[in-house]
């Protein structure tokens, strides 16, 4: 992350407060190695979030504010491009290497299908929009392993990025009009910088969006940079005794310590919690030796102006910058869900030596304006070109899989002699040799028409939305509700209810299967609330029958189950006399816990329907265990399409040339579709209605 620790003191003005002289925080130095080590570790051996990105945010608030303060209450004009170049100097060299070499390395190891994704995040993080990208993709900050985005941590790189702009607009803004009434800069700005801050705190703990979305939302994050900035307006004015600047410092130090093993900070953070990193951050900045030369006095101090601390804090960019797409490289390579001890030994030392390198040869050279010989011009000159290289290959690689997806949408069916998909298994249909469709490259777009018309609540709603599918004006009607789960099922009911004459009801959220709580002590979440509003809906409705899943993977073991949580919804929707039909839900796909792309797979060397696949004892019991929790219920009946997607030993990824799955764990829209003639046998005598 990026931090200068240059900032005024906190002994209090000595004469005019546009001549208060900057002074070197060297305890501030040590406080970001400490931060960045943290990060690491905790990221590598952990899979937590250690608080220390927060810290780093806060600290660029209070150095940043700082030196626009320096400007605005000095004698210069107010120009923003030299402080825009620093910037770019500062960010954007090691960025684009970084950058670089992630997307080599991509290309070198993963399959061609992968670069998409890389290409847009690689395309959003040199624009500094990692963190929108990953919140439209509704992308949960996850631990480390081989399936999560190399370029997942650039985040913050990009709310970092988008603050300094922030910034400079509204500190200059602020100092313009002051400064031509003849008004001190300071004081104003900052009840300005508070009152946004407040404003930011306010909109993370209470707004409705959900935490996916909010955890890279710009806006909720800005509190934690302007409590820095307005640290860094007040600080002439702050006297501490010193004994009270030992116990800020070891509290701080404790909390930061502490931080990552206390707090959940991928669930909790920008929210309240994320005060305590934030105020540690804080308390350390106003804990600073006063004068500098009583540093000594200070126990921790003298532990964070130590030697490793200090040199962690020089390379700390950098390291922030190379160690997540080192450990992402690590599993993959290794083909490990997680790093062992000295495996994580190895990410941090390749980490560590890129950073010390990346700084040494790549950032100080280009940030040291003073030093214009050839070198370093060229140098600038080869960042630049890197940069363009980078963003144009990455922007024409997505065109690419644009243009590819904006075709397959366009194209007409499917031959059903040589793309006869779940016929080859219910029907025992010959298939002949043929590329399977959907392509591998356009999979992810297979997508069944709900996801396009936005009938699926989002994360953060719980109205029950509802669409109409089928035979829009029929009397009878089947209520489809639950998840993304129950939602790809919906090309094959729309095929039937346009057949058979009946209107399709969808009731859908994106990640919430239809489930209510178990007992008065179960937890409500959001899905709980949204199906409690779908199963009042339902009521008011009042479908023929209610369709939904029956079953979903056993957590760490082999096999499926059906939950509790269904169990509890098949028994309110019998007293409020809704029937439900249960289908039991499709494999999903997983290699020693961490799950993988269909796609993918086939486009590695070596991958095909079957090596792709997986066992079917190892995600299917021989039983559908729907049976035995619906035993009792009479008003739900159970539909098992099973034999119709797996073999009788193998859940293989295509069928009838036609690719089952579009992602990990859904499948495409194209192979529902050839489920439907098999469905329609099993929901017409459920139904009673052909």
């Amino acid at each position: 992350m990026s931090v200068r620790s240059t900032a005024p003191t906190l002994g209090g003005p000595s004469g005019s407060e546009s001549r208060i002289r900057p002074v070197h925080r060297r305890d501030l130095d040590g406080l970001r190695g400490l931060a960045i080590g943290l990060v690491v570790v905790y990221h590598v051996w952990f899979g937590r979030v250690s608080g220390g990105v927060d810290i780093f945010l806060a600290l660029s608030g209070f150095f940043f504010v700082g030196s626009l303060l320096r400007v605005a209450e000095g004698p210069s004009r107010l120009d923003p491009r030299p402080v825009v170049g620093r910037i770019t100097r500062r960010l954007g060299p090691p960025l684009v290497v970084v950058l670089a070499a992630t997307v080599a390395f991509t290309v070198w190891v993963h399959p061609a299908t992968l670069w998409f994704d890389i290409a847009r995040q690689t395309t959003a993080s040199l624009t500094f929009l990692q963190n929108w990208h990953l919140a439209d993709t509704a992308s949960d900050y996850l631990a480390a392993d081989p399936s999560v985005s190399p370029l997942q941590h650039l985040w913050s790189i990009s709310v970092q990025g988008q603050f300094y702009l922030a910034a400079i607009v509204v500190v200059f803004a602020v100092a313009w009009l002051l400064r031509a009434r003849g008004l001190p800069v300071r004081g104003p700005l900052a009840v300005v910088l508070a009152a946004l801050a407040a404003a930011s705190l306010i909109y993370a703990t209470t707004s409705e969006l959900p935490q996916t979305w909010l955890y890279y939302d710009t806006a909720a994050r800005m509190w934690e940079l302007l409590a820095g900035g307005v640290l860094a307006c007040v600080a002439p004015w702050i006297r501490v005794p010193r004994g009270w600047r030992i116990a800020l410092s070891v509290t701080g130090l404790a909390i930061v310590l502490g931080c990552g093993m206390v707090l959940d900070g991928r669930s909790e953070f920008p929210g309240p919690w994320a005060l305590v990193p934030v105020g540690a951050a804080l308390a350390f900045i106003v804990a600073g030796a006063q004068p500098a030369d009583d540093a000594r006095a200070n126990p921790v101090s003298n532990l964070l102006t130590s030697r490793p601390l200090l040199r962690l804090g020089t390379v700390a960019y950098a390291l922030y910058l190379w160690h997540w797409p080192i450990l992402i490289g690590y599993l993959v390579i290794a083909d490990r869900p997680s790093a062992s001890v000295a495996g994580g030994a190895i990410v941090i030392a390749v980490s560590l030596v890129l950073a010390e390198l990346t700084t040494r040869l790549v950032e100080t050279p280009i940030r040291r304006t003073a030093d214009r010989g050839v070198a370093r011009s060229a140098l600038v000159a080869a960042v630049a070109a890197l940069a363009v290289i980078v963003g144009a290959a990455s922007v024409t690689w997505t065109d690419f899989v644009d243009r590819r997806t904006t075709q397959w949408a366009q194209q007409g069916p499917l031959d059903p002699v040589t793309y006869p998909g779940a016929a080859a298994l219910t029907s025992g249909a010959d298939v002949v040799t043929a590329r399977e469709q959907p392509s591998r490259f356009v999979a992810h777009a297979d997508l069944p028409p709900t996801t396009g018309d936005g009938c699926m609540s989002q994360s953060g709603q719980i109205e029950a939305l509802t669409c109409t599918y089928g035979d829009v004006d029929a009397e009878r009607s089947i209520a489809v509700i639950g998840g993304s789960h129950a939602e790809h099922w919906i090309p094959a009911l729309d095929i039937l209810a346009r057949e058979h004459r009946f209107r399709l009801e969808t009731f859908l959220k994106v990640g919430c299967p239809a489930l209510l709580p178990v007992g008065p002590d179960y937890p409500i979440g959001e899905c709980e609330e949204w199906t409690f509003g779908v199963v009042d809906a339902l009521t008011e409705m009042r479908p023929d029958y209610v369709f939904s899943t029956s079953t979903r993977p056993r957590p760490g073991e082999p096999g499926d189950y059906t939950p509790e949580t269904y169990v509890a919804l098949w028994q309110e929707l019998a007293t409020r006399d809704l029937p439900v039909i249960a289908l039991r839900d499709t494999p999903w796909l997983e290699e020693d816990g961490v799950s993988y792309r269909a796609a993918d797979c086939l486009a590695r060397r070596g991958g095909n329907a079957d090596s792709c696949g997986i066992d079917r004892a190892e995600v299917l019991e021989p039983v559908d265990p729907a049976q035995a929790a619906a035993a009792y219920l009479p008003t739900v009946q159970l539909l098992d399409l099973s034999d119709a997607v797996c073999r009788t030993d193998r859940c293989r990824v295509v069928e009838g040339n036609i690719l089952v799955y579009r992602d990990d764990d859904h499948l495409t829209a194209t192979y529902v579709r050839t489920l439907a003639p098999e469905l329609g046998n099993r929901l017409g005598p459920a139904t009673g209605w052909w």
